[in-house]
């Protein structure tokens, strides 16, 4: 594609960067057939493709509109596209930069700048956690339409010392302890039953992505650089990596050394935080063996054996940070029987506060993506996203729960446990 972009831009780093991504595209439309949006809207203003135009022509010098404004707003940022894509075109940053500069151009008004706002503060804010608890204290006497948006209150679950040598950071972020608070113990039990201990880190917090993708993005770095003091003492002691149970955070952590690449203060560290960042999944199928031995299938108790189970994998994980495959193959061998699931590569819905901001077009999502994980008949959904479960939660009866949760309940039996010393020493 060819460009000529606008002298308010062409020399920053942002319009080199653009005009790089702009170049790769081919025009192809490998893309429309994979765009959520586009399948339902039918518009091609809806789709990459047609997104691709709308910010090249604002990046070359065609004021944005309300309607430009529009079309960007509907993007989910799923990055299905780029999976899809020949030619490698990174769409994510391109819609990233073009958003901020209609952002600049356009503004907001009235209810959507007042309802960003307070997402954008809300979220991240240690106040979220008592609010959240407010709101499911009185749950029962919510309007229907507002109590699917809160999830029942979960209690805690116990976090083993850190009694080894072998060492990982966990980001605890910002919504999901206060939703979920379960998923990270779970994640630290699986471990610590590895040898590895999971130690959540003093400092940090949110992220970053909340701010960054609603038009806060120096807001979403000044995150990302919290993060990145707060780890990076544990990091020089020898910490093996920084891990993050919510894939849409986890491609957020990825991208740091990207976001803060011409930050001469923290460039070289947060390109070492990205290179150490971990997906549970890839922590664990580097400990294949061990695992296996965990789960040997004699010991294995025989209803979670049978147990059928749907894995809805979000845009993040397979999109953003290019994982398939492995959390379904863990699954298995700890005995589950995984449904098949049509349209697999589909947005939930979810995606970030899209959910809140785009309430139509995300249910039109969540009603399809529940008929394809139901329509295998599963026992249970499990996921690799907050925001992902609750979304999920909210359309279907069936119990949704991250996936690390229901491998430590398969790891819970005490037949198991029993044996697990003298099976890790076996193949140590």
């Amino acid at each position: 594609m060819q460009t000529n972009l606008a002298d308010f831009i062409k020399d920053t780093p942002e319009g080199r960067e653009a005009d790089a991504i702009l170049r790769t595209c081919v025009h192809c439309g490998f893309c429309l057939s994979t765009c959520p949006t586009y399948l339902l809207l039918g518009d091609e203003l809806d789709s990459p493709r047609g997104r691709i135009y709308l910010v090249k022509q604002v990046l070359e010098g065609n004021p944005a509109t309300e309607k430009t404004q529009l079309h960007l707003d509907r993007c989910l940022t799923c990055r299905a596209c780029e999976t899809t894509c020949p030619s490698g075109v990174k769409y994510g940053h391109l819609v990233d930069i073009g958003r901020a500069v209609v952002e600049r151009q356009v503004g907001r008004k009235g209810f959507d700048s007042v309802q960003r706002t307070a997402l954008r503060k809300m979220l991240p804010s240690p106040a979220f956690t008592p609010l959240l608890k407010l709101g499911q204290a009185f749950r029962g006497l919510v309007p229907a339409k507002f109590r699917e948006a809160i999830p029942p209150a979960q209690a805690a679950t116990p976090w083993p010392e850190a009694r080894h040598g072998r060492k990982m950071l966990v980001l605890d972020g910002c919504v999901q302890p206060a939703m979920a608070p379960n998923i990270n113990a779970a994640l630290a039990r699986v471990l610590d039953r590895l040898g590895i201990s999971l130690v959540r880190p003093q400092g940090g917090g949110c992220c970053g992505a909340v701010s960054y993708h609603l038009h806060d993005q120096e807001g979403g770095l000044d995150y990302a650089r919290r993060n990145i003091d707060a780890w990076w003492r544990y990091l020089q002691q020898g910490y093996e990596a920084v891990i993050v149970t919510a894939s849409g955070c986890g491609a957020s952590v990825k991208d740091y050394g990207h976001l803060l690449r011409n930050d001469a203060a923290y460039a070289e560290k947060a390109a070492k935080v990205s290179s150490l960042m971990r997906d549970p999944a890839e922590v664990l199928l580097a400990e294949n063996q061990r695992l296996a031995a965990l789960l040997v299938l004699e010991n294995a108790p025989a209803n979670l054996q049978k147990r059928r189970v749907a894995f809805h994998s979000p845009c993040t994980l397979q999109h953003a940070l290019k994982i398939s495959g492995p959390v379904e193959q863990i699954l298995r061998l700890a005995g589950f029987e995984l449904t098949p699931v049509p349209d697999a590569h589909l947005c939930c819905g979810s995606a970030g506060t899209y959910s809140m901001l785009q309430p139509e077009l995300s249910k039109q999502l969540l009603r399809n993506k529940v008929t394809a994980l139901e329509s295998g008949g599963p026992e249970m959904v499990v996921t690799a996203n907050i925001g992902c479960l609750v979304h999920i939660q909210s359309g279907t009866g069936i119990p949704v729960r991250h996936w690390v949760e229901a491998l430590d309940r398969a790891l819970e039996d005490p037949r198991v446990r029993t044996g697990e010393a003298a099976f890790i020493d076996e193949i140590a």
